[in-house]
């Protein structure tokens, strides 16, 4: 009798032990089961943050781009044709005191200088270059305005033109405004690439680009290569980068191009420009024939005559 409960206490141990086993080996499993999930789900929410984190600092978003528009580029630009303005009536003989003219053209330079230096784009290397270089430039048209105005009370008409032109500040003015619209442009490209895989974030010509080549080339591209033809030529023109590219696409593929057997990029450029064949609004005239699915950021000069 006692050796039988005997046999069944130990039974009954070994039993109990058993299933202690069990819960316990269940009740850690549980525990790591849990810990596996949670730590699972933090990591997919730490990766969606950082991928979000990620797409919100690239450095070229639409919005720095069309920020630098309106706070930068457009005070620039008003200045500009209110300069060009100031010297096709000087040219025609339309104006008779070029003195106040280009002393008001002084202030509205720094003023202009002022207004572009007030938004801060330090994030886009790109655009923060253009910025300072767009502000060293008003800053120099300043210089040369003032000049122009001490002359201006000698001479005038063609003369004063003549010797703005050749004037050491507006030579430098002309240099840094050509410079940081060529990198305004390299700019959108930049953006250009973080939307369209296709698109390079940057693009080297060649020395001599065959016509060919140019014709497969995205618009955003092209528009670059002209910011860089008309800085390469020191060219301060009243119109804007694309202009030049609509008329260089239109010259190509109605063929005008191979009738004067002209086959580089160059040379069509050189003939436009010395021709004076480009005017502002070009590209918008030309825009639903020839882009109408080209990639561009949302800026006003693209969708009209912004001025």
């Amino acid at each position: 009798m006692e050796k039988r409960l005997t046999t069944t206490a130990l039974l009954f141990s070994l039993g109990f032990v058993f299933t202690l086993i069990i819960a316990v080996a269940a009740f850690f499993y549980g525990i790591q089961f849990g810990t596996d999930k949670t730590e699972a789900k933090y990591k997919a929410e730490a990766d969606a943050n950082g991928a979000a984190a990620g797409s919100s600092t690239t450095p070229y978003q639409q919005q720095d781009l069309i920020s630098f528009y309106h706070n930068v580029f457009l005070p620039y630009r008003e200045f500009q044709n209110e300069w060009f303005n100031a010297t096709a009536k000087l040219t025609k003989g339309k104006t008779n005191d070029a003195n106040s003219t280009f002393k008001e053209l002084s202030e509205l330079a720094d003023t202009k200088a002022k207004e572009a230096g007030s938004v801060n784009l330090q994030t886009s290397p790109l655009l923060a270059q253009a910025q300072v270089s767009y502000i060293r430039s008003l800053k120099l048209f300043h210089e040369a305005a003032r000049s122009a105005a001490t002359s201006a009370k000698t001479i005038g008409g063609n003369e004063l033109v003549k010797q703005i032109d050749k004037e050491k500040n507006y030579l430098s003015a002309s240099e840094f405004s050509l410079t940081a619209q060529q990198a305004y442009y390299a700019a959108m490209l930049k953006w250009g690439a973080t939307v369209n895989l296709d698109i390079p974030g940057d693009y080297k010509s060649p020395t001599m680009l065959e016509l060919n080549k140019w014709l497969e080339l995205p618009l955003i591209v092209k528009n670059k290569l002209m910011a860089e033809q008309l800085a390469a030529r020191k060219k301060l023109i009243t119109y804007y980068p694309q202009d030049l590219t609509s008329r260089v696409d239109d010259f190509v593929t109605s063929g005008q191009a191979s009738k004067m057997k002209l086959h580089t990029l160059s040379a069509v450029v050189d003939l436009l420009i010395n021709t004076e064949a480009v005017r502002p609004g070009d590209f918008i005239q030309n825009k639903e024939r020839l882009y109408k699915q080209a990639l561009l950021p949302m800026l006003p000069f693209f969708e009209a005559v912004a001025d």
